[in-house]
């Protein structure tokens, strides 16, 4: 390597680091898949995730067919601090049962949550990759630091009415759910990894407790795709369903997505089919910027 370059190349490292805060320069969605990411949409920023959905379910054992449709939407929104976001969450089913000598129809709102989520660290803060000026073979080898995930918790409650056809209970209810969410970027963000592991209904009779683990690979600017799983047992219900889909960029403010679900068991069997949209708006968002080194 000639003199000037290295002498650029260390020019360029003394120009003091800068960390932005947590909005992006492109819109960062949880849809299509079922996990939350760990991290916020940063400050003033309000956005909106939302997809309507088929479903068809058949039950070897009980002898029952449901097919119908849903429509979920979520809306998130940065307050107080870059690090915490508000969020509320709400899914609308309407289906048609049909068993053996009955027929009815079914529809309510499957869930309610509003709640908070909260970064408690963030592997990125305070973190330069540094650059070996006499070795190629060192830059390009696995940066291990990249397998510290960033850690987020989210607290809120499920708000249920009463006669919902989807609670266990005839009552309306208030019921908190937790969860723990990691995150890690791999392949310098080509890839994200992200782990929810959740409890849900936590004071009634029917706790319920599961994970959701969502892979997701950034192709080029505009396209990118998942894979997922997701488990979840009670004594009310349980189930474990694969997922997978896609995403396409129209702006750096919105998005378009399509995926597709199935379960793994029979009891009932499940398929599920989606489409969805999701919008920021930012105009508010102020840059927030915090110099490394010192």
């Amino acid at each position: 390597m000639s003199k000037i370059k290295i002498l650029l190349i260390v020019a360029l490292s003394m120009i003091p680091s800068i960390h932005y805060g947590q909005h992006t320069d492109q819109i960062n969605s949880n849809r299509p898949g079922e996990t939350m990411s760990a991290f916020a949409v940063g400050k003033s920023v309000i956005q909106i995730e939302t997809g309507v959905y088929g479903i068809k379910q058949n039950h070897r054992l009980l002898n029952y067919d449901a097919n119908g449709f849903g429509i979920d939407a979520t809306l998130r929104w940065g307050l107080f601090m870059e690090k915490l976001e508000l969020i509320a969450d709400i899914q609308y089913q309407n289906e048609q049962y049909t068993s053996l000598f009955n027929k009815t129809n079914r529809a309510d709102f499957k869930q309610t949550v509003l709640g908070a989520k909260y970064l408690v660290y963030d592997p990125f803060r305070n973190y330069e990759k540094k650059t070996n000026l006499y070795s190629w073979k060192a830059n390009q080898s696995f940066d291990w630091h990249q397998l510290i995930p960033a850690v987020s918790i989210f607290a809120g409650a499920n708000f249920t009415m009463a006669d919902n056809p989807y609670s266990f209970s005839p009552e309306s209810s208030i019921s908190p759910k937790i969860m723990l969410i990691t995150q890690n970027h791999l392949g310098d963000g080509r890839w994200v990894f992200v782990t929810n592991i959740i409890a849900d209904y936590i004071t009634t009779e029917f706790p319920s407790y599961g994970y959701v683990v969502t892979l997701t690979r950034g192709f080029n600017n505009k396209w990118s795709g998942f894979v997922e799983n997701q488990g979840f047992k009670s004594d009310f219900y349980s189930d474990a369903i694969v997922r997978g889909g896609a995403a396409y960029l129209l702006n750096k403010d919105m998005q378009i997505d399509a995926s597709i679900s199935t379960s793994l068991k029979d009891t009932p069997s499940a398929l599920y089919g989606g489409i969805g949209f999701s919008w920021r708006y930012d105009a508010n968002y102020q840059e927030v910027r915090i110099n490394i080194d010192n």
